[in-house]
């Protein structure tokens, strides 16, 4: 089946969330405390580790202005968040998860999930060739973070796999329309912009900063339409 890949990829985003959210519910509060440090650096590691994929500075640059442009216009922090509260009080979560946690595990486990080349490749690879290596290899990688991220954010973390099928299906359905715009130099970019985000992320994480990095998501798909420009 061609989204099968997708279908476990998010399967162990979901598994992760749900292990982790049970973890949290036995752990102190300063042990967690000390996880989402440690989880912080982690984050800062995966995200430094992908930015270096990039070989084209200036695009990378001018994807974060014109992504944080646009995201500021449409306000997508605010969108985003208020989204996350909407299904927190559909699900009913209890009094144990704050507003603020669980749009933060949401949108942090999203942008984590989602934001990365093996996204990407894995994906095309799925429609193209029906190889779902990529995407199982991911699945794993996803679902242990999320054990962790989910025992420090929550229960919100979980619906990160709503976010990874709908992307990933997207881009596995219409791997053949997209497959030439997304080159080797177009991924690789992608790859540099998506993991500064994930090193903002990491930086909010690690209380050092309070970037609305939901408002920079845009700047993720500019190297498509700046190497079009380009070329």
């Amino acid at each position: 089946m061609i989204l099968t890949g997708v279908l476990v990829n998010a399967g162990a985003v979901l598994l992760g969330g749900i292990a982790g959210a049970f973890l949290r519910q036995g752990f102190p509060e300063r042990l967690n405390k000390t996880l989402m440090q440690g989880l912080g650096l982690c984050v800062l590691y995966v995200g430094i580790k992908g930015a270096l994929a990039g070989e084209q500075v200036l695009v990378a640059v001018l994807s974060i202005v014109l992504g944080a442009v646009l995201g500021e216009w449409l306000d997508l922090d605010r969108r985003l968040n208020r989204l996350g509260d909407f299904l927190q009080g559909r699900l009913n979560t209890g009094s144990g998860t704050s507003q603020g946690s669980f749009a933060e595990g949401f949108i942090n486990a999203t942008l984590f999930v989602c934001v990365g080349a093996m996204a990407i490749v894995g994906s095309l690879q799925s429609g193209l060739s029906g190889n779902h290596e990529t995407l199982l290899a991911k699945a794993l990688i996803d679902g242990i973070v999320m054990v962790v991220m989910a025992s420090t954010l929550g229960v919100g973390v979980c619906l990160a796999a709503v976010s990874v099928f709908l992307y990933e299906s997207f881009l596995t359905l219409s791997a053949r329309a997209v497959a030439g715009y997304l080159t080797t130099p177009v991924i690789n970019e992608i790859s540099c912009v998506g993991s500064l985000l994930i090193v903002a992320i990491a930086l909010n994480m690690l209380k050092l900063t309070e970037i609305k990095v939901v408002n920079l998501i845009p700047a993720a798909i500019m190297p498509i339409f700046l190497f079009m420009l380009l070329t």
